[in-house]
């Protein structure tokens, strides 16, 4: 029962997006809504981490000890933390309510979403190279990058989270990125956003926006690549 006898290493850093999702929510409490983003941001590269180093420690997690951790991890940071920072950011919205109703939608959208991974994971149907349903911490990168954007406004977030929540209960499928390439640039873009404000508008809020039109394309053409080939599949034979 000693809890070192289910740690690893990929723990540790799962624990690390949990801390920063929870320091998310703790930022947003206080009013420091950019340094929010940033956190939850600074979540994403933990929750990429994570199954890397699984990997190259060669962890054999026959508990699930691990998949509950990285589960639980991800309810703080892409479910809470993303879901008050919509509600505060967008309180002051003309529409009574309806950030609290947006942001409930993203938790619970979220928790259905990693419960089902889940029950997916267990069973024969897991697939290595793709994920049913968006993934979760697409709320992060989407939400987070856009209000550090410098172009944030409440009734365009209300609307992406809205369709962002919907897609992680969908069954499209979205396809996975492991190359550490292609980590690497995205942790790269992310820490950029983390420049102080302080240094220049221009600069800081770049890669915000490079991170943000990044995230949503990646949100949006899946979708309408998979409408494209269901259309194609359901015409008629042309010979």
């Amino acid at each position: 029962m000693n809890i070192k006898h289910y740690m690893s290493y990929a723990d540790i850093v799962s624990l690390g997006n949990a801390s920063f999702g929870f320091l998310s929510i703790i930022m947003v409490l206080n009013g420091y809504l950019a340094l929010a983003a940033q956190f939850i941001l600074v979540a994403v590269i933990f929750d990429s981490l994570d199954g890397w180093v699984a990997r190259k420690t060669k962890r054999v997690d026959e508990f699930g000890f691990g998949e509950n951790i990285d589960s639980l991890s991800d309810v703080i940071s892409f479910g809470v933390a993303p879901g008050m920072l919509l509600y505060s950011a967008c309180a002051s919205f003309s529409i009574p309510y309806i950030n609290i109703v947006v942001a409930l939608l993203i938790l619970l959208c979220g928790i259905l979403r990693l419960a089902r991974f889940n029950v997916i994971t267990d069973s024969s149907e897991a697939s290595d190279d793709k994920f049913v349903g968006l993934p979760i911490p697409s709320t992060a990168l989407i939400l987070g990058s856009f209000y550090l954007s410098g172009i944030f406004r409440a009734d365009i977030a209300l609307v992406i989270m809205v369709v962002v929540s919907v897609l992680m209960v969908s069954t499209i499928t979205y396809p996975k990125f492991r190359g550490i390439k292609i980590l690497l640039a995205g942790s790269v873009l992310i820490f950029l956003t983390l420049l102080p404000q302080n240094i220049s508008t221009i600069i800081t809020n770049l890669p915000a926006k490079l991170l943000f039109i990044a995230s949503l394309t990646y949100v949006i053409i899946i979708p309408i690549m998979d409408l494209y080939a269901k259309l194609r599949r359901s015409g008629p034979n042309v010979r």
